[in-house]
């Protein structure tokens, strides 16, 4: 009797274990059904001086790991203040006896930057992120711009072989507007980004008009610099999330 009473406690014990080894098996089942796969995105940062002085990690990169927790972010940025869109067009014209004169040598030390920061990953997103054109308005070529920038997408399409890039304009601030002789510029010019932005489903563009104080100067003040890393990144979550 006793070792038929054994006999049962062992069949007893292992069906209770065959039991809780399948209970374990579907909900590890179900928890990978739950839990979203983990995705690689880039974000690649360029522009002038106001995307120069933005620090990503203080407020960029982090919006961006809070909307992409279980993703692997990978966050590249090369800019240089003071400089016009044709250092980064590479079909541009020269101008003789302008500043920066020239052409597309940093979008060259971009695409080189980007290349070597992301080598060996394959990434679900890429993300562009522009902001520049003050140097472009004061040198009133608020007419072309918006064709020298798509330009500068489509250098970045061909080159990454990436059709479906997202991109993310920051409008410049509305700091030269004060100027009579500058106003005209610097309205074609935010138009022109405005414009950009807006005819492609990929793209989006964010406001800066609030962030340079109030004197209103050119530049943004260190909590503008926190909030316009704030809006850029989550311009481009939104844009991300939406498709």
């Amino acid at each position: 009797m006793q070792r038929l009473y054994l006999q049962h406690l062992n069949r007893n014990w292992l069906m209770k274990k065959i039991i809780y080894i399948a209970l374990l098996f579907w909900c590890g089942i179900l928890a990978a059904k739950d839990t979203p796969p983990r995705e690689a995105r880039l974000f690649i940062l360029s522009g002038q001086s106001n995307m120069a002085r933005l620090d990503p990690d203080l407020s960029f990169t982090p919006t961006l790991k809070k909307a992409f927790p279980n993703d692997e972010i990978t966050v590249i940025k090369d800019a240089m203040g003071g400089q016009p869109i044709r250092r980064w067009y590479k079909k541009a014209a020269p101008e003789k006896g302008k500043r920066g004169n020239a052409i597309g040598d940093l979008y060259d030390r971009l695409i080189s930057n980007v290349k070597a920061g992301s080598a060996n990953t394959h990434f679900s997103t890429v993300t562009f992120v522009w902001m520049q054109g003050e140097t472009d308005a004061n040198q009133r070529h608020g007419d072309r711009y918006a064709t020298e920038l798509r330009g500068v997408i489509n250098q970045l399409k061909h080159d990454l072989g990436r059709d479906d890039l997202y991109v993310v304009v920051g409008r410049i601030s509305d700091s030269g507007l004060k100027y009579p002789k500058l106003r005209s510029e610097w309205e074609k010019m935010r138009n022109a980004q405005v414009q950009i932005a807006e005819t492609d489903s990929r793209s989006a563009w964010v406001d800066t008009d609030d962030l340079n104080g109030e004197k209103d100067v050119l530049h943004y003040t260190d909590e503008g610099y926190k909030t316009f890393g704030e809006r850029l990144a989550q311009s481009a979550v939104t844009l991300l999330k939406k498709k």
